[in-house]
């Protein structure tokens, strides 16, 4: 295994609060719902689509939200922080030799300012894909660009849409219980790894 690619939002950062506050905050304009975190937590068993449903999104307008949401997300990097034992996980791998990447819809100068606010140097890349739903033509790519086979990489993430693009392109595939969807919906895709916590990354890789 050459490459640990992780996900970001609700993978490695815990960035839940400020996505409830941008969604809150645009709400009004897009005629959609406003949501608590305990709204978030009761939906965990549900697909992105069918949380989109319940709470009246409109999917279709996702295209002009998402850059909002994702501004709003840089005007308030100050109120996210990695999760707990995290840092500590990433530069443990690092010494181990794993090359590391982040693979993420949110945007890469997000990404960029939260890790050099947290002093983290042991992320070699930083891929994004403008479209959440389309992480396996990025992951694609990036195999291609590196020259790695599927069996030399671990896709490290919380959500269904990221175990789907990693079956696509057959790269196994490691669920973190503290993000956003549940072991309800993420167990019918057969996840190569679970883990609970940070830690419990670093002693199934190693």
């Amino acid at each position: 295994m050459k490459y640990i690619i992780f996900d970001f939002d609700g993978t490695l950062a815990n960035s839940s609060d400020v996505f409830i506050k941008a969604w809150n905050v645009f709400a009004n304009t897009y005629h959609y719902d406003p949501i608590t975190y305990e709204d978030v937590l009761a939906t965990k068993h549900l697909t992105l689509h069918q949380r989109a449903k319940q709470f009246n999104f409109p999917m279709h307008k996702l295209p002009m939200i998402i850059p909002k949401v994702y501004k709003y997300f840089n005007d308030h990097i100050q109120e996210v922080n990695l999760f707990d034992g995290i840092k500590e996980m990433l530069e443990s791998l690092d010494r181990e030799g794993y090359k590391i990447a982040i693979l993420s819809s949110n945007a890469k100068e997000n990404i960029e300012l939260l890790l050099q606010t947290e002093q983290i140097n042991a992320v070699s890349e930083v891929l994004t894909s403008s479209r959440i739903f389309a992480k396996d033509v990025v992951l694609k790519k990036f195999m291609k660009q590196q020259k790695l086979t599927p069996d030399q990489i671990v896709y490290v993430g919380d959500e269904l849409r990221d175990i789907l693009a990693c079956n696509k392109v057959k790269i196994p595939f490691m669920w973190v219980s503290w993000g956003i969807d549940g072991i309800e919906i993420i167990e019918k895709e057969n996840p190569k790894y679970v883990v609970h916590t940070p830690s419990e990354i670093l002693n199934t890789l190693s």
